[in-house]
């Protein structure tokens, strides 16, 4: 077999960023800019580390950003204020709700209460049902992501077999959704997948997102498949993803790195969401 391809995210995520670019330009001569909303509730590191990176991003790209701090101790209604005042708020065309909140907090409550114009991150009910009927909604970003990179690479998706290791609402679902209105045939694993090697012998492309280091490796892909890691793990001080990389070369047609990969386009697919969102009839 000839050398494994590597599936950059590099140069999809700079593609992306060109057109948006160009799509925010023509905004801004009409007087327009798009604006984000931010909101923290607590002191979980890595959330403030990520809407530190989001702000700064965002701010780069051109977007006005707001961001709402609000302590450990604040109440659902406390919560829920602010995204009533950004669901008013003209301003504001996207709203980011970081995970995790505080115990006393619902998460879904405040998801709920989000318009889905603004739900960027698609995880109210609405844009889950709209991306898994196939119509126009808010797609979650990193299975955005990795339908930019597949597409980036010229990856052929109608009558393929895929399989998707994962079926969270985040990930596994609406991956699934996505490739399904391509005309792939899809099979979703899980943790009571009984034959998940069987499956793997099987798949032209392969979707991980299961967030164990290393779970899967060459072996068990069929050769030359596409594989697509979306997970992000820490071993022994090192960012890995779902599947063992070095093990894939030699059997995998190609494959996304860890990191480089997917992650590095998925804050991307969040910036054209915040555009989709001032674009969002539909989802009303």
């Amino acid at each position: 077999m000839t050398e494994m391809k590597v599936l950059a995210g590099k140069p999809v995520a700079e593609a992306h960023k060109a057109v948006l670019a160009e799509k925010l330009g023509a905004l801004a001569l009409q007087g327009v800019r798009l604006g984000l909303g931010i909101l923290l509730v607590g002191d979980d590191k890595a959330a403030h580390m990520y809407a530190h990176f989001m702000e700064k991003t965002a701010k780069n790209a051109g977007y006005e950003v707001f961001v709402e701090n609000l302590p450990a101790t604040a109440t659902q209604a406390d919560v829920e204020g602010v995204i009533t005042r950004w669901n008013e708020d003209d301003k504001i065309h996207g709203v980011l709700p970081l995970m995790p909140m505080p115990d006393q907090i619902d998460r879904e409550k405040v998801i709920d209460l989000l318009l889905p114009s603004k739900d960027i991150d698609g995880l109210t009910a609405v844009n889950i049902g709209l991306v898994a009927s196939g119509k126009d909604g808010l797609v979650p970003c990193t299975p955005r992501a990795c339908m930019a990179i597949l597409d980036f690479y010229g990856v052929t998706l109608a009558g393929k077999n895929v399989v998707v290791i994962g079926r969270s609402q985040v990930v596994g679902k609406p991956m699934a959704s996505l490739l399904l209105a391509r005309d792939a045939t899809i099979t979703i694993c899980h943790s009571h997948t009984r034959d998940l090697v069987g499956a793997l012998q099987r798949a032209d492309v392969v979707v991980s997102a299961i967030g164990r280091a290393h779970a899967i490796d060459g072996a068990m892909i069929k050769p030359g498949a596409v594989v697509v890691d979306v997970g992000i793990n820490d071993l022994n001080g090192k960012t890995v993803g779902d599947i063992d990389y070095e093990s894939l070369k030699g059997i995998a047609e190609s494959a996304t790195p860890v990191p480089g990969g997917v992650g590095s386009v998925t804050t991307t697919m969040l910036l054209e969401n915040i555009y989709e969102a001032y674009l969002c009839t539909k989802c009303q």
